[in-house]
């Protein structure tokens, strides 16, 4: 069956902004995915291909609301802190950049993250 174009829509933000951006040891990348049901983050080095840091909705005991995401950027930011990372980049993987995804980016930046 054929993908959505809503979707396939945001694949090809995801993919323009994936060119310009990248994770390093020192400034990992923040990517956010959100579903109907769910929002999950992970912190990522692509240099070495690996995960420093993930979440996700139920992790941080929270609803799939705004304010949810807000505390899912809490939970996040005091992973990252206790794994001495302070910058990150953020990847919001073609989302636009209000509710969820921005209560999260504002959420990290009031736990001490800068983006």
């Amino acid at each position: 069956m054929a993908e959505n174009k809503k979707n396939l829509n945001r694949k090809r933000r995801a993919g323009r902004v994936r060119a310009k951006i990248t994770g390093t040891a020192t400034r990992p990348r923040v990517s956010v995915f959100r579903s109907h049901l769910n929002v999950s983050v992970q912190v990522i080095d692509d240099a070495k291909g690996t995960t420093l840091a993930s979440g996700s909705l139920v992790d941080a005991k929270a609803k799939n609301t705004i304010d949810g995401a807000g505390k899912l950027g809490s939970h996040i930011a005091k992973e990252c802190t206790a794994k001495k990372i302070t910058e990150v980049v953020f990847d919001r993987n073609g989302y636009k950049y209000h509710g969820k995804v921005k209560a999260l980016a504002d959420a990290m930046r009031d736990g001490g993250i800068k983006l």
